[in-house]
């Protein structure tokens, strides 16, 4: 089993145990903004599982059918989490709503309050090794699993400091106004989610930092071309695809042509980890005078 997938596995087993203890902070107090928080949780469970699936069905080689692999699944698990965050936030709204129109004093909120916290904490420290290990293996699965988690974090914190606040002032409607901020929360995260994850279906270009890196090592490692021309990158999961034409002297030899061309494939996976590589080379008199000039 990969990293990834035992990180996926491992969110869905702390995804359903945060579950049970916000739904028994729920149960014990009656709090409608730790009922928001229970039902965020829910989606939490369901997004861990569609990442899970879609973090073993990513790691899958390619086949004749997906030659360029099956990476691209992430970003569909990541698009159906934003979806379910919209969801859950609608749920939310509604159920403040009913709160704001009956509004009605949280029960045992010492203790509620006590396994909530519980729960966040856990949910914290879950989003942190999740951020680190996402990063690290390039998985917009495991990144945006990390991105609800934080925003889950957030808004649990701001439940607690609340239904604690009603609890010592005695202000009812204090509960239901938190619980429709924390669904106005969990919407931008869920718009942002799907933003970036329909980003990466529509293959767009790597960040401005990384493709900088990519022209300068290009220009560095191409001693003996002239330029590198329409010079295209995507992402696609934890692979990055890079493709440009490269422009050497008419006279020169294949074997020195295809020399360059090894030595900047190896700089460049050195630099990008899993990389697919795409170089066309052109004769000089191909030549644009624009790009990347080398060095």
């Amino acid at each position: 089993m990969s990293r990834a997938t035992t990180l996926a596995a491992g969110s869905v087993g702390v995804a359903v145990a945060v579950l049970g203890l916000k739904a028994l902070a729920w149960w014990l107090t009656g709090s409608v903004a730790l009922l928001a928080d229970a039902l965020e949780s829910i989606v939490n469970v369901a997004a861990a599982l569609a990442a899970l699936l879609a973090v073993r069905l990513s790691a899958a080689p390619p086949d004749a059918n997906h030659p360029y692999g099956h990476a691209k699944a992430e970003y569909f698990s990541a698009v159906l989490e934003g979806a379910l965050i919209v969801v859950a936030a609608l749920l939310i709204l509604n159920e403040s709503w009913q709160a704001w129109r009956n509004p009605h004093m949280p029960d045992l909120p010492t203790t509620g309050l006590a396994i909530s916290a519980l729960a966040t904490a856990a949910n914290g420290t879950w989003s942190w090794l999740l951020f680190r290990a996402g990063r690290r293996l390039r998985s917009p699965a495991l990144l945006a699993d990390a991105r609800h988690l934080l925003s889950d974090v957030v808004t649990s914190a701001g439940v607690v400091v609340g239904v604690g606040a009603v609890a010592l002032t005695g202000i009812l409607w204090l509960d239901p106004l938190l619980a429709a901020l924390t669904a106005l929360n969990i919407l931008f995260s869920g718009w942002r989610l799907m933003r970036e994850s329909v980003g990466g279906l529509m293959d767009e270009a790597v960040e401005p930092q990384l493709l900088n890196r990519i022209r300068a090592l290009v220009s560095q490692e191409a001693a003996g071309a002239i330029e590198a021309h329409d010079l295209r990158t995507r992402h696609s999961g934890s692979t990055t695809f890079v493709e440009f034409h490269l422009v050497v002297p008419g006279d020169m030899r294949v074997a020195e042509a295809h020399e360059i061309c090894d030595r900047i494939e190896a700089a460049l996976k050195g630099m990008l980890g899993t990389t697919v590589i795409t170089i066309h080379v052109e004769p000089e008199m191909k030549a644009k005078h624009q790009g990347v000039l080398v060095l």
